[in-house]
């Protein structure tokens, strides 16, 4: 995984949305390989209850940038702290379905354990980069939605969990800058309403 291609990356941002949302793409090094930690929300949130996600949330007036909003809301979910976090640079935004410009920050942070806030993350779980660009661990469907009209759908299985919606979004992006991993265009499925 070369992150040298995201400091090198030029973001595009998203100005069109009501509201502004900050998510971590955090980076553990080991011996074996690069791991990216996610966590599972807790099943008694409002909005996305269960679903895999980077840490993150939406911005508060305090925040002084969407960095700021992204390393709050890491320290808030799992405990980890902003000094402790090496961030490399940021990749493009997303708009979701909810109204939010979403903007990815990427950063290296300490393989150790982390705490998650049980009122919001139910586990955190620490992904190998290797099993994410498996091809028997993806797949991809593209949709009918009543509002967006067409929109792919991908999807990355591993052990347990699956990582789809906005995540797995911003995680294509991602893997595709930093590996040489491509999403196929070949859709694994046709979803489309009668």
């Amino acid at each position: 995984m070369d992150l040298a291609r995201v400091r090198a990356f030029d973001p595009i941002t998203v100005t069109d949305q009501p509201r502004d949302a900050g998510v971590l793409i955090p980076v553990v090094e080991r011996a074996d390989g690069d791991y990216l930690l996610f966590t599972k929300r807790s099943d008694e949130l409002g909005k996305h209850p269960g679903q895999m996600s980077f840490p993150g949330g939406g911005r508060e007036p305090e925040d002084e940038d969407i960095e700021a909003t992204a390393l709050r809301e890491a320290f808030e979910e799992i405990g980890l702290a902003p000094e402790e976090t090496e961030v490399v640079a940021r990749i493009d935004d997303i708009r979701t379905i909810t109204e939010y410009a979403v903007t990815p920050v990427v950063a290296r942070i300490p393989d150790r354990t982390y705490r998650p806030d049980e009122r919001e993350v139910a586990e955190v779980v620490v992904v190998a980069v290797d099993d994410l660009l498996d091809p028997e661990n993806y797949e991809v469907e593209r949709r009918d939605h009543p509002e967006y009209g067409e929109v792919v759908v991908h999807y990355f299985h591993v052990d347990d969990y699956t990582i789809w919606g906005a995540t797995a979004r911003i995680l294509v992006q991602f893997l595709e800058l930093t590996t040489d991993w491509r999403a196929p265009d070949k859709m694994d499925r046709e979803n489309r309403l009668a």
